[in-house]
């Protein structure tokens, strides 16, 4: 059976950080191939919605592209695993290019689910980029099962090292349901 896990990062999280590090590590062992999507550099503006909104097309631009010639259909398992802003670009190339694709979306952005859902979603209440409520919210409407994290960040992260790499653990332990 051949396998692909496609990596979708945020704007400042990067493949090398824990919670897509160890996400592709996992799948890794699996024998999954792994495609970490670049978006480049991200056009600048003054700050706030517009902003965001484009970027997040930036991203999911150069996340078409670059899959675009992945040859997808020719995997017989297909996960993409966003983070922040690359959960918007991970629902977005679903759509586009492979349907069935399972989607996990490691702390989405209220934007992501413009894309539709995924099969689940980690959030934390602390996160001061989306709105616990509206999260919620939005998870039920597209069926996406929701994980919630009590004052935890945008990162998944409290301050306290050893309750973080264990909520770390919990998520890797959900994301192996899907392999």
């Amino acid at each position: 059976m051949k396998k692909l896990l496609v990596l979708f990062p945020g704007i400042g999280y990067t493949c090398d950080k824990p919670l897509l590090h160890y996400a592709g590590k996992l799948f890794k062992g699996a024998e999954y191939e792994i495609l970490k999507v670049s978006y480049g550099s991200f056009p600048t503006g003054e700050g706030g919605e517009d902003t965001m909104r484009i970027k997040a097309e930036h991203a999911v631009q150069k996340s078409i592209e670059a899959l675009s010639s992945a040859e997808l259909e020719g995997f017989d398992r297909v996960v993409f695993i966003g983070k922040s802003i690359g959960t918007i670009a991970c629902t977005h190339a679903r759509n586009a290019l492979c349907k069935d694709a399972v989607c996990l979306l490691l702390t989405p952005l209220e934007a992501t689910f413009s894309g539709g859902g995924g099969a689940c979603a980690f959030h934390g209440t602390g996160d001061k980029w989306a709105k616990t409520e509206n999260i919620s919210t939005l998870c039920q409407k597209t069926g996406t099962k929701l994980y919630t994290y009590k004052g935890a960040d945008h990162s998944l992260e409290t301050g306290d090292v050893k309750h973080d790499i264990t909520q770390l653990l919990e998520v890797i332990k959900v994301l192996e349901h899907y392999i």
